[in-house]
């Protein structure tokens, strides 16, 4: 017996039984019925993975979106105060009956001033107006822009407070108290505010919402918007307010620096807007007939309108064009 031939015999069947065992035994033994059952149950897991994910997102957009809705009807509202929100962003502790006494009061006073200077009856109930609805309401103006400036120039160093605080592993609470108890006003007064309100049952984003109606600045909304969707999509409040702050601090140099490179003008148009009175009042002190015909003639009246119409819109159109929104 050759064998040569009967070693090739047996490596061909064993090749042959390889073969065969590659080929058929995934089949015989189940393994490809269980892995066609992996992937079965494998594909609607990723479809389902993909669907939560999808609806995540779609929550977060929603939630996102109700937060600046909110925002934007704060801003509306914004635009329809009363007496006491003036009252309030201005930093006072007025009742509205002590805002209408002052009002009286500086009606009578400028209507007496009027009537012995000029003893026209319509100049005095017009000057009457004009202390009784027009000077209190551009002096509490006047307090809340300044209280306002006051509150952007130290809202930054707040900020900083609170990435810190949360940096360290202080709460958020507590970093409020802490700006409460140690900040300079109106800061100050405003997160203390903010703390009563929570203790009284608000969320941190119904009182932070009061903080941007008493001080409707971008400062303080800006600070609402990352506050409203951090409670609500969650993320690093760090870092979020750490560029807050910085961007308020880029705002206020850049509004610093229009305010500066625009002081030429201004200082133009303000000469420009008191020279005529001036020459006016100049020229009566030295020639006081010499003005007579002008508030004694219909004609000169009628100039007089005409001329308060003139210089009113020159200079409101002036302030337009010197006055920059940051």
């Amino acid at each position: 017996m050759d064998y040569g031939q009967i070693a090739a015999a047996i490596l061909a069947a064993v090749s042959a039984g390889g073969i065969a065992y590659a080929l058929f035994y995934p089949r015989l033994s189940g393994q490809a019925r269980a892995e066609q059952r992996r992937r079965e149950f494998a594909a609607p897991a990723a479809v389902r993975a993909a669907a939560d994910r999808e609806a995540q997102s779609q929550v977060r957009r929603g939630q996102v979106a109700q937060s600046l809705k909110d925002i934007e009807n704060r801003e509306k509202a914004r635009h329809k105060l009363t007496i006491d929100g003036r009252i309030e962003q201005a930093g006072l502790s007025w009742s509205r009956k002590q805002y209408w006494l002052l009002g009286v009061a500086l009606g009578i006073a400028l209507a007496v001033v009027l009537f012995i200077v000029s003893g026209n009856w319509g100049v005095v109930l017009v000057s009457f107006l004009v202390g009784l609805f027009g000077l209190p309401r551009w002096y509490l103006g006047y307090l809340g822009k300044k209280r306002m400036l006051r509150f952007t120039n130290e809202f930054p160093n707040a900020l900083d407070v609170i990435v810190r605080g949360i940096k360290s592993g202080l709460p958020l609470n507590d970093c409020l108290r802490i700006i409460a108890n140690e900040a300079q006003e109106p800061v100050k007064t405003e997160f203390r505010l903010i703390v009563e309100a929570q203790t009284l049952g608000l969320s941190l984003t119904d009182a932070v919402a009061k903080l941007f109606q008493r001080m409707p600045c971008a400062e303080a909304n800006f600070f609402g918007i990352v506050l409203a969707i951090q409670q609500k999509t969650g993320g690093n409040l760090a870092e979020t307010l750490a560029n807050l702050s910085r961007v308020i601090r880029e705002r206020r140099k850049m509004r610093d620096k229009i305010n500066a490179v625009s002081m030429e003008a201004k200082a133009s148009a303000a000469i420009i807007g008191c020279m005529p009175p001036a020459v006016a009042g100049l020229v009566y002190l030295t020639s006081p007939g010499y003005m007579d015909a002008l508030w004694t003639t219909d004609t000169g009246r009628a100039a007089l309108v005409g001329c308060a119409v003139w210089m009113t819109t020159g200079v409101l159109v002036m302030r337009k064009m010197i006055n920059f929104e940051i």
